[in-house]
């Protein structure tokens, strides 16, 4: 009986919907594809490492949302990074304090967001739209002022480009190592449960003794280091600091980790369901690239793909509600 009823969990898990989704994208594209092309090993890699820079903003942005917010300014502090990062190296600062400075900066901008959000009362989707549209994005040119700095040092060059074993590239061990770590810290520390329950109910964390706002600014400031680290990582591969960096990365993310099961009404949602989220996404758009779809149509497929997540994502947060709301009630009656 336990064994029957640990196999109906999985079944009916999230997680194992979009694991059969993925199996499905897989193999349509696996047979329609020409000469089967989606499936070699070289699209293959280039559909994993195409996550990379995905997979910090949506770690993230799972975080934030979690915890019962958005932030939508990542992938924009991320551009600003990109350049900053640049525009040092140019300027001969070593390495080893231009990736902390760059952190720091996409952690102070976190910070500003929770202050916004905490301070002043505004509601995270306008506050992060803001200091990312406008703050960051503004930043990104006045950084450079006009000129293209190209990035030589080694050292960035080599862990935004370099490969393992030869074929396995150092940004993917990078993604993969920070969504394990965020993925443990969420289920098994004191910070997660704490991170799940702000989001659920920021009224009875408070009772339960919990500094909502205290750890907001911590979400925040994870946010947007993970945001940095990600415009590091993509202007080391560029090697040069883009104008245009990761800001196409935001929506894209935040699209993966709804579909991949987090709740934009907080408190629900993992990891592993993100990462399979952005597989789909990745697989899904490479699909339509072998396929030879023309761009912006993978944009409006893209549009659809977070559409329908917005819509699983409301009938399971209104489910979600009355089962409670019931569960209340059935409670008061005994």
């Amino acid at each position: 009986m336990e064994n029957t009823n640990r196999l109906r969990k999985i079944l009916t898990s999230k997680e194992f919907t979009l694991f059969v989704t993925l199996v499905a994208i897989v193999l349509l594209f696996g047979s329609i594809s020409p000469n089967g092309a989606f499936l070699k090993p070289r699209n293959i890699r280039s559909i994993l490492d195409s996550m990379t820079i995905y997979t910090l903003f949506a770690v993230g942005g799972a975080l934030v949302i979690i915890s019962g917010n958005i932030d939508l300014s990542p992938s924009y502090v991320g551009a600003a990074c990109g350049v900053l990062l640049a525009k040092l190296l140019n300027d001969g600062v070593p390495w080893y304090l231009v990736v902390p400075i760059c952190l720091l900066m996409g952690a102070a901008f976190g910070v500003l967001n929770a202050v916004l959000i905490n301070e002043f009362k505004i509601q995270s989707f306008i506050a992060t739209l803001t200091t990312g549209t406008f703050i960051a994005k503004g930043l990104v040119y006045l950084i450079p002022d006009g000129v293209t700095y190209q990035i030589k040092d080694p050292v960035v060059v080599w862990y935004s480009t370099g490969k393992i074993f030869g074929f396995v590239p150092i940004t993917m061990i990078i993604s993969i190592a920070i969504i394990v770590i965020f993925g443990i810290v969420l289920a098994k520390t004191r910070f997660g449960r704490s991170v799940y329950l702000i989001g659920g109910n920021a009224n009875a964390a408070r009772l339960a003794g919990l500094k909502p706002k205290k750890l907001s600014y911590i979400i925040f400031a994870c946010s947007g280091a993970l945001g940095a680290l990600a415009g590091m990582l993509y202007a080391g591969r560029l090697k040069s600091g883009s104008l245009v960096g990761t800001v196409d990365y935001g929506f894209p993310a935040v699209t993966a980790v709804i579909l991949g099961g987090v709740s934009l009404g907080g408190g629900t949602g993992n990891m592993l369901g993100c990462f399979l989220g952005l597989l789909i996404i990745n697989g899904f758009n490479n699909g339509l690239l072998v396929m030879g779809v023309k761009p912006y149509w993978q944009d409006v497929a893209s549009g659809v793909l977070l559409l329908v997540a917005l819509t699983i994502d409301y009938f399971s947060t209104r489910e979600r509600k009355i089962r409670t709301t019931l569960s209340s009630k059935g409670g008061m009656g005994q």
